[in-house]
């Protein structure tokens, strides 16, 4: 069905890509909120990888005794002093005991690892299955409006940009803060002259940290933003190739594309150029981190005030002190990319959705087809109503045509029979039961519809033409086919009914019309909506599937909007739109005669 809300041109919608950033931590808290139900078992990954980062912490203290064991011996030997061997013993016990705090600290990371991809992949799929939900909920203004492309970003991109964070990031994040906070406290218990030393050599990192971070967050809400607009612009030139090329809209199209590309490329260079600068400035700090230690090291060991044991402990504890600052810079680069994620995928999941209709339990069991339009009024936009007051009164089993120029609201008006929007006020009414009354899917139950635009889906040509109608047999299928002069076509296939219909398969816009028909009669709906059903076909065809739809509509209320006016002569009752209101009603043969606006726009399709 054509969208008379929103008519706009391939990569219109694709500009409209820069958003103002939102706040990191609730976007994040958004995140781990929506990982309530995993909060403890997430709770064991992380304890799993404190432990090994606590374990991995041990090891310099029993280097330096090692170290100093060795020293002392290896001094004493070379001094010529009796009496002071190797202790074989006493480093056999140290080396096996950090092989095992070793050999732990990595079966706890393997362990934490398994736990947290298994629990990344399950909030994705959770999260994926709910996004997938959500649509079935929103309103189809919020469908209009936006780019399909931006929205399957969101289900794609996004999402898998979440996952990849959490994996990598969280467990990253908690187990390099327990590694740096241990490193710091073992430095000081072990000389606090050598912490301060590493403190004020790396130091100078926290604040660089801080200051990219701060920098960072909104070039990664922007390549977020940028990134779903590209895919939408390309979605729909994709979708419009024909048009576009027919225009020459080619120069058009590349320029919007251009424009959102340098915005992307912009956003991203930036983005990953100052998150790219931790790595690097933590490496500086690192080393010299080494050189400080050394050096004042040296002066200490020179003075007597410590062991060279503590020189080689302090060398392993600045590794251990600048590493994690560079694991924490990078982690927190990767949860501002995620939050940027998490505002597009949360802003998505808390879109209103319809109202909830639990509580609606009217259903028409045997539907008779009365219709009656009650001082109808709606508008996309409140401001701007499309059909201002419209009534009209079908009885059981009429052929209703509905038609006037473009924009008169033919199709807003089955939009509205169908609820796919709410009218502002007044009732539509079928068999004297207001549909606001009824739930939605007992509304759409009620009809079958042949829509102006076709969709078929990548299956059989069998499993297009029942969709979702159970109990179908084969021969249903083939006289459906037949009714609608389809059957002929369908057994040039390859395979016939069973032929699988993708992008390789021929088959023209009509024939896909035909389809869309054929699906039509097979669903046998107790009423029937027809959108321009006939536009993609030729003169022949559409003599043969008028004379289809005539058997179709025998004993059914059908809408038809029609602009072949010639198709809809046969009608029972004809309504005349112009600017949202009926203007003329009644037979073909009664219109002609009043001389008015029908016979207007009758007669002008043979001048």
């Amino acid at each position: 069905m054509s969208k008379t809300a929103t008519q706009r041109g391939p990569g219109s919608r694709g500009m409209r890509v820069a958003e103002k950033p939102k706040n990191f931590k609730k976007s994040i808290g958004k995140l781990l909120l929506y990982c309530k139900r995993y909060w403890w078992i997430m709770a064991l990954a992380l304890a799993l990888a404190m432990a090994g980062a606590i374990l991995t912490v041990m090891g310099p203290d029993y280097i330096k005794q090692l170290t100093n064991e060795l020293t002392n011996a290896l001094g004493n030997i070379a001094q010529g002093i009796p009496g002071r061997d190797v202790d074989l013993d006493f480093i056999w016990d140290i080396g096996l005991f950090l092989i095992i705090i070793y050999v732990l600290g990595a079966i706890f990371n393997i362990i934490e690892g398994l736990i947290m991809a298994t629990v990344t992949n399950k909030m994705t799929k959770r999260m994926r299955t709910d996004i997938a939900h959500k649509i079935n909920r929103l309103p189809l203004k919020y469908l209009d409006s936006r780019s399909y492309g931006d929205i399957l970003s969101r289900v794609t991109n996004d999402v898998d940009l979440i996952g990849q964070t959490l994996n990598n990031s969280l467990s990253t994040l908690v187990g390099s803060i327990t590694l740096f906070i241990g490193s710091l406290i073992m430095m000081f218990v072990t000389n606090w002259i050598m912490a301060l030393t590493a403190i004020a050599s790396t130091i100078i990192g926290f604040g660089l940290m801080s200051v990219i971070m701060s920098k960072s967050q909104k070039y990664f809400t922007q390549q977020q933003n940028s990134l779903g607009a590209i895919n939408g612009h390309i979605e729909e030139i994709y979708s419009g190739h024909n048009v576009v090329k027919a225009y020459n809209g080619e120069k058009g199209a590349k320029q919007t594309f251009d424009n959102i590309n340098k915005q992307l490329y912009t956003s991203a260079w930036k983005s990953q150029f100052l998150s790219g600068l931790m790595m690097p400035l933590m490496q500086f700090i690192g080393n010299f981190g080494y050189v400080a230690v050394c050096i004042v090291g040296a002066l200490l060991a020179v003075n007597g005030i410590i062991d060279f044991g503590v020189i080689a402990a302090f060398i392993i504890y600045v590794r251990l002190f600048t590493q994690p600052l560079s694991q924490i810079a990078q982690a927190f680069t990767n949860l501002q990319s995620a939050s940027a994620g998490c505002e597009r995928v949360f802003e998505f999941l808390e879109e209103k959705e319809m109202a909830d209709e639990t509580n609606k339990t009217e259903k028409i069991e045997n539907v008779k087809g009365n219709v009656e339009f009650k001082h109808v009024r709606f508008g996309y936009n409140p401001d701007k109503p499309v059909i201002k007051d419209f009534s009209a009164s079908i009885k059981a089993g009429q052929k209703v045509a509905i038609v006037g120029p473009t924009g008169a609201g033919k199709t807003t008006l089955v939009n509205l029979l169908m609820r796919f929007y709410d009218v502002d006020s007044g009732t539509i009414e079928i068999d004297g039961v207001s549909t606001q009354d009824m739930k939605r899917e007992n509304v759409h139950e009620l009809f079958s519809m042949v829509l102006q635009d076709t969709w078929i889906f990548n299956g059989t040509v069998k499993e297009n033409i029942i969709y979702d109608k159970e109990n179908v047999t084969d021969e249903q299928v083939v006289n459906a086919a037949k009714a609608c002069g389809l059957d002929h076509f369908i057994r040039t296939l390859p395979k016939g009914y069973d032929t699988v219909l993708d992008e390789n398969t021929s088959i023209s816009a009509g024939q896909k019309q035909l389809l869309t028909i054929t699906r039509a009669m097979i669903q046998n709906g107790p009423m029937l909506i027809l959108d321009e059903a006939t536009s993609s076909v030729d003169t022949r065809t559409e003599i043969l599937i008028q004379q289809a739809m005539d058997k179709l509509t025998e004993g059914r209320t059908s809408f038809v909007i029609a602009h072949r006016l010639s198709t809809i002569k046969n009608a029972d009752l004809i309504l005349v739109m112009k600017d949202g209101d009926i203007i003329e009603s009644g037979t073909h043969d009664e219109l002609l005669k009043q001389n008015g606006f029908y016979a207007e726009l009758y007669n002008s399709q043979f001048q």
